[in-house]
């Protein structure tokens, strides 16, 4: 009857983010996220890994207090993201800006996270920094039945270093094969345009892993999500993602971004100059639009921006409340808000 109320509860507050009529039957509902952390690492530094910034003797003197912290207040977030809609929150999570296997399950045994009993899928990657990207879930929830890391390389940059994207593919709620594809795009440094062509070659790698996925199952469940450090208008999202605003036009393979109607209103994951922008997605198949071939399918996408995750006040009042600002430790969670979507299937009494 508790799950039935907040259920209840949660489809009427998040009515106004559906296009249909709302349906007079209960639905069952799963909450898929995504964050940057920004810069989880341990205070050891590794050889061979660009990560002395973040150790006890450098300017941020990051150390294990400071360490446990971060983890503290990212599990509290983690935690609170669609506990609204679900008594146990998400169900899965892409992360970025993780350094390895261990902080990632640092942050899964840290706080409610620990509670609910989220493992971690996790692969090093060849970013100069040490960062990766990684995902963690609840069994209960999502059985993993395989994963894989692919590397971007571009042709004439030898050199060129970055994350990995991770796809897993596995059973949501003993329902639906889905396939989650977690990414972190190379960044804008050096300008916009200058680097452009970098954002538009890991959206072709994204797209070649999709492509296949639905050569395979023209119905193919996928959630491609990341810090694409674009926004959703931007070439390497409407172009190389082959992307969508308006679900109907999201046929043929081309995927519908739901972010890109918040991004519209104004709504962003992080600042820049006074100029928001949301470059923390999640696309979506198809298939998960219409629901069809499946049992889930699209109900609403929300960016989480609680008034604790804002900058409370200063010239960037508002701003995501970051860890530090320069070497200047500010104890605040991440430089990005997380996302997340609401997918929905309908109750079947007879079924677990």
């Amino acid at each position: 009857m508790i799950f039935r109320l907040l259920l209840f509860t949660a489809l009427v507050s998040i009515q106004i983010m559906y296009s249909g009529p709302l349906q007079a039957q209960e639905f069952v509902p799963a909450c898929i996220g995504f964050y940057n952390v920004e810069n989880l690492f341990d205070t050891i530094d590794t050889p061979g890994i660009r990560d002395s910034e973040y150790t006890p003797n450098s300017p941020k003197k990051w150390n294990t207090e400071r360490y446990y912290d971060k983890l503290e207040k990212l599990a509290r977030v983690i935690g609170e993201m669609g506990a609204d809609v679900h008594p146990d929150g998400l169900a899965i999570i892409g992360l970025a800006e993780v350094e390895n296997r261990e902080v990632v399950e640092d942050l899964a045994n840290t706080g409610v996270l620990k509670e609910r009993g989220y493992d971690v899928v996790h692969y090093d990657s060849p970013d100069k920094r040490g960062v990766d990207v990684a995902l963690i879930y609840q069994p209960k929830y999502f059985e993993v039945l395989n994963h894989k890391s692919y590397t971007l390389t571009i042709p004439d940059m030898p050199d060129f270093y970055t994350r990995d994207q991770l796809i897993v593919s596995g059973v949501l709620d003993k329902r639906d094969t889905v396939h989650v594809l977690v990414s972190h795009w190379p960044s804008r440094r050096g300008g916009e345009k200058r680097s452009r062509h970098l954002r538009v070659a890991a959206a072709e790698l994204g797209r070649a892993i999709m492509d296949s996925l639905l050569a395979e199952n023209p119905l193919a469940r996928i959630m491609y999500m990341g810090d694409l450090n674009d926004d959703p208008v931007n070439i390497s999202v409407r172009r190389g993602l082959r992307s969508e605003r308006r679900k109907e036009d999201a046929v043929k393979g081309r995927l519908y971004n739901p972010m890109e109607d918040l991004y519209h209103k104004g709504i962003g994951t992080l600042a820049w100059r006074d100029t928001w922008n949301l470059f923390d997605q999640i696309l979506l198949s198809e298939a998960l639009v219409t629901g069809e071939g499946g049992a889930f399918r699209y109900f609403g996408a929300r960016v989480f921006n609680k008034p604790y995750l804002r900058q409370a006040d200063g010239p960037f009042a508002g701003y995501p409340f970051r860890t530090y600002v320069g070497d200047s430790f500010r104890g605040g969670y991440s430089d990005h808000f997380p996302v997340y979507i609401i997918l929905v299937r309908e109750l079947d009494e007879r079924a677990p």
